[in-house]
């Protein structure tokens, strides 16, 4: 199981940034999928997270109505739309499959302001 972000960056505040996520290793579509932040300093935080087949997903209420996940089953990848940035959400942002406990490497977001 392995999973690969990709897409952060520096990006000024109000502005927007779109997160991916490689999955290999297992059957994608069957498994939720979760975006965790940590910012430093900070405990690692839980971000959004997307069920399989369903795609029902929930948000942290401090992202809640500014991000949006989303997954492609047929490109085994999960997406973190990130926009109205914000300095707060400058950390680096993981991946991670729960059925596996599986972390990616992880992406920096830096928000300047």
């Amino acid at each position: 199981v392995q999973v690969v972000e990709s897409g952060g960056g520096l990006v000024q505040f109000g502005g927007s940034l779109r997160l991916s996520c490689a999955a290999s290793g297992f059957t994608f579509s069957r498994y939720a999928m979760s975006w965790y932040r940590q910012a430093p300093g900070k405990e690692r935080e839980l971000v959004a997270g997307i069920l399989g087949m369903g795609g029902s997903s929930d948000y942290s209420d401090s992202v809640k109505g500014r991000f949006t996940i989303s997954r492609d089953n047929a490109k085994n990848s999960v997406y973190l739309q990130m926009n109205s940035l914000q300095p707060e959400d400058t950390a680096v942002y993981y991946c991670y499959v729960p059925r596996w406990a599986r972390w990616g490497q992880g992406t920096q977001v830096t928000v300047s302001s």
